[in-house]
């Protein structure tokens, strides 16, 4: 005799809606999370034409030196700053030359940490940033924000950023022939 076997049917999952549903989690969590941003410095490059670049005599007092030592030790005309002094002297510095009669002359060791020179490019930086905003809301009556590219413009132009970086050095120690 023979007994028939019920062939049974496996219940099947209905995953049309699977796609869907994943779809739906990725823009969730690319829109829900946050994306590290790399720290980096904006600079304008000079020309590689060295015809295009123009020589002119600079007197030592339109120069402000800056130099980080090997110990991340930040120093502006050979004495010790912190990084709030260094932003309020850069302000007071370019806010009482002429547009273009200023230079920042930045210098630092090799040994120098990133995080130190990081520090004292956003402190530089930050005094440019502050005369252009009192600048703004003198001139113009709002932030530097609001500004118009026409406004913009004649507050860079006002205030442009010379920073002029020098080659890096070993040390002040091995400058002099070493230490004594």
């Amino acid at each position: 005799m023979f007994i028939r076997r019920r062939h049974r049917e496996v219940p099947e999952l209905n995953t049309t809606s699977t796609a869907d549903i994943s779809f739906m989690l990725l823009v969730f969590f690319l829109v829900t999370s946050s994306m590290d941003s790399d720290k980096g410095l904006g600079r304008k490059l000079a020309p590689l034409d060295d015809q295009q670049q123009e020589m002119r005599d600079v007197h030592r007092s339109d120069v402000l030196q800056i130099r980080l030592d090997e110990h991340d030790s930040l120093f502006v005309d050979d004495h010790a700053v912190t990084y709030a002094e260094l932003s309020q002297q850069v302000e007071s510095f370019v806010a009482s030359r002429q547009t273009d009669r200023h230079i920042i002359a930045v210098q630092a060791d090799r040994r120098t940490s990133y995080d130190a020179y990081f520090e004292m490019q956003n402190a530089v930086v930050a005094a440019y940033h502050a005369l252009r905003e009192k600048m703004a809301r003198q001139q113009y009556g709002h932030s530097l924000e609001q500004c118009s590219r026409e406004e913009m413009d004649a507050i860079i132009q006002r205030y442009p950023q010379r920073i002029s970086e020098g080659m890096p050095q070993e040390g002040r120690e091995s400058e002099k022939g070493g230490a004594r």
